[in-house]
């Protein structure tokens, strides 16, 4: 798909020389740049909108005619051409790991007709494990904006409504088309999102994607182009925080202890060319956190306090990580095969490569059976990777069905329990297996032996097939994380920074004080994890009751000390923290809804996510059109509107309001069958259009009727007796049915479409 995309912006860029800018221009015509061989030059690195164009006729200056020699035929897929950028405006908002981000742009239709209108695709590249939270537009005549449904209301308007596309080109790059955009209108937009900020070293860093092309930028010299840029700090510590790095001009606005202000706004004769990047540092070499405390909202479906406990590792160099006994479980099953098998390989040679020689590994393939590399954890020499690596050359051959069962009772049989050292499961696979829920009940009867640090349970899933929520559970139940890659290129970079992760434990088995009193606790995960180097810590919830004035949190450190230390207790009067969790809490509960089969649990997730904005496997997207210059549906009013149990009611008029339903956003719950069949990751069928549905439904029933008919021997046997004279009856008969059989084909697909 992505691919796709990229090719479309190059016919889009080639078809884009046909326009006239005429002689007042401040930039000379897009110049296609090279394509790698991955063909990702032209996947946006900054939000993006193109002109949807099947029909190259249509594109020209709208100012402008520019007399260009005719063009026949059509686009097929359909070129994309950027359109030009008149403003851009950003708003970055950080609370603790998370950043919200607001997006408001104005684009132009500089490249089609006057007289002629074609779609408009916007493409928001989002930052680390972004979410998107909305998209609003606003064109003339026209407004839109996207809100989320339950499944059971999106089952009800399918049939009325219009199939929209959209959905993720790549997991961080979200798209949404907004339909039949006159030529020479402005499109006013503005998309929210989230991302997780990253950490290292005690410096937390925000990066979100603002490099723009060139081609974006006005062709005309006298168009004003404002670039703005406002970025609101807020760590939550009640610490000083100091700026450490900047990638644009920040003036510093406000100044309050754990808070910091800045903005940005110029006339620029370019576009930004470099993704904003801002890192800071709360000063500190020890290890401090706090607690954040916030009623919910009289409108909240869950109308249980929330708290948000987290915790910062500080910035102590000489801080001493833990030995790692680390036994890697790879998926080897035929739909392995190829590329994916020896990425994997490739990840898990650079993974030992980084052991530290006192600590220790083994090996396990599996498929429908398990091959192991040694019969316990050889301790990480050089001789021993170097002979691990070899085996995996030998014994990582693609084949066979998918058995996770088996591997991880094998894994749990390695490891030494050696004082100071902590050992680590990093599972890596493609595919989902009948026995899940059965695989976390026995990975939990075998985490439930009273040892002294048991086994970290780190999981890596490739692709759809798999299934994320039962990989988050494994990762739950083992104290440890989850990551996911859903093409071939990101294994490798993506299983590296989960490993990484994996070895930067400092602190181990945390129990956080006076909580067991609280009535109706509830913790996000409930399991908690260790505190690594590189992240901040953070377990949310709910809970009833009141709050303790004092706690504290305690743990193990690498050379076994005990730790302790008091949490300050905050109410946290300027933090969203329902916001701030929800993503967090909604993921984790989809978990539980998994593994429980509980329905009143996914009707409460899927509320929390109209409620929120947060996506889920529950609810879908929409696209609600409206006339221009209104909100298209107020937000408090689509709420109201959605608890009406008969959902017709939220179709205002059709002639003012349009409903357009997105593709559907989850990972889903995997798919056994694929696995089964081992079908390999990004194999996952099409779905066809409704028209072409009914075309190929009523093709194959002209077809099966007919080999019905004529399919026996004792037709066969007559035809090889058949002169000429009579082979050119039949062939005239043939041709005359599959005339009518074509003729009713079309009057089926026709009746089925509006104004047919």
């Amino acid at each position: 798909m992505a691919e796709d995309f990229s090719k479309s912006v190059d016919d889009g860029l080639k078809l884009a020389k046909r326009i006239y800018f005429g002689k007042d221009r401040s930039v000379t015509p897009p110049k296609p740049v090279a394509m790698d061989k991955t063909s990702k030059s032209y996947l946006p690195t900054a939000p993006m909108v193109y002109a949807v164009i099947s029909d190259p006729r249509i594109v020209d200056n709208p100012d402008i005619p520019s007399y260009q020699p005719h063009v026949y035929g059509r686009c097929d897929p359909p070129a994309l051409i950027p359109l030009q950028m008149n403003g851009i405006a950003l708003e970055v908002n950080t609370y603790l790991e998370t950043a919200f981000v607001t997006m408001s742009g104005s684009w132009r239709v500089h490249c089609v007709m006057g007289n002629r209108s074609c779609d408009c695709r916007l493409a928001v590249p989002m930052g680390e494990q972004g979410s998107i939270l909305g998209v609003e537009v606003d064109v003339p005549r026209k407004s839109y904006c996207t809100q989320l449904i339950t499944m059971e209301e999106s089952n009800d308007i399918e049939k009325t409504s219009r199939a929209g596309d959209g959905g993720f080109l790549k997991p961080y790059i979200f798209t949404l088309t907004i339909p039949q955009i006159d030529g020479g209108s402005n499109l006013s937009i503005k998309v929210r999102w989230s991302q997780k900020l990253s950490y290292h070293d005690g410096q937390i860093k925000v990066i979100v994607p603002f490099c723009f092309p060139e081609y974006v930028t006005p062709a005309a010299k006298k168009v004003s182009k404002k670039e703005k840029i406002e970025l609101n700090v807020n760590c939550g510590t009640g610490m000083e925080v100091w700026v450490n790095t900047t990638s644009h001009p920040l003036k510093e606005i406000r100044r309050q202890v754990g808070k910091l202000g800045f903005s940005y706004e110029a006339e620029v004769d370019a576009w930004s060319s470099v993704d904003f990047n801002f890192s800071f540092i709360v000063p500190s070499s020890q290890i401090h956190g706090g607690v954040l405390l916030q009623s919910p909202s009289v409108h909240d479906v869950d109308q249980r306090e929330i708290f948000c406990l987290y915790l910062f590792p500080g910035n102590h160099q000489t801080r001493k990580v833990f030995r790692k006994e680390v036994v890697f479980i790879v998926d080897i099953s035929g739909s392995m095969r190829g590329k994916l098998l020896e990425d994997t390989k490739n990840a898990v040679s650079a993974a030992l490569s980084k052991l530290d020689p006192k600590d220790s590994f083994s090996i396990i393939a599996f498929n429908g059976e398990i091959f192991t590399f040694s019969s316990s954890v050889q301790l990480a020499t050089t001789e021993a990777i170097e002979s691990a690596i070899q085996w995996m050359s030998i014994n990582f051959i693609a084949g066979g069905g998918t058995n996770i069962l088996l591997p991880l009772n094998k894994a749990m049989e390695l490891f030494s329990s050696s004082p100071g050292s902590i050992p680590i499961i990093f599972l890596i696979t493609d595919g989902s297996v009948e026995d899940e829920r059965h695989i976390c009940d026995v990975v939990k009867s075998h985490l439930t032996n009273e040892e002294s640090i048991q086994p970290r349970i780190y999981t890596f899933g490739i692709g759809l097939y798999c299934n994320h929520y039962f990989l988050k559970m494994l990762a739950m139940l083992g104290r440890g994380h989850h990551d996911a890659a859903f093409d071939a290129d990101s294994i490798g970079p993506r299983v590296e920074r989960l490993f990484t992760r994996a070895s930067s434990t400092i602190l181990a088995n945390i129990t956080i004080d006076a909580l067991e009193d609280l009535d109706d606790f509830e913790a996000y995960p409930s399991g908690m994890p260790d505190l690594l180097s590189e992240s901040v810590w953070t377990v949310s919830g709910r809970y009833k009751g009141n709050f303790p004035s004092t706690i504290q949190a305690r743990g193990i450190f690498a050379d076994l000390n005990n730790f302790v230390t008091d949490l300050n207790i905050h109410e946290a009067k300027d933090v969203p923290l329902d916001r701030l969790i929800a993503k967090h809490q909604i993921g984790w509960l989809t978990v539980q809804a998994w593994f429980s089969e509980n329905k009143q649990l996914e009707e409460k997730i899927a509320e929390m996510s109209r409620q929120t904005g947060v996506m889920s496997e529950y609810t879908q997207m929409i696209l609600l059109e409206g006339p221009g210059g209104t909100q298209v549906l107020e937000s408090g009013r689509l709420q109201e509107a959605l608890k009406v149990p008969e959902f017709q009611r939220l179709v205002i008029d059709p002639k003012v309001q349009k409903i357009m339903l997105v593709q559907k956003l989850g990972f889903g719950f995997g798919n056994v069958d694929a696995t089964a069949e081992n079908l390999p990751p990004g194999s996952e069928e099409v779905k066809l259009p409704e028209a072409a549905e009914i075309f190929v439904r009523a093709t194959s029933n002209c077809c099966g009727k007919m080999c019905g008919l004529c399919c026996c021997p004792c037709c066969i046997r007559m035809c090889g007796r058949m002169n000429d004279q009579c082979a050119i009856v039949l062939t005239q008969l043939c041709t005359a049915l599959a005339f009518f059989g074509c003729f009713s084909c079309a009057e089926l697909c026709c009746s089925g479409q509006d104004g047919g």
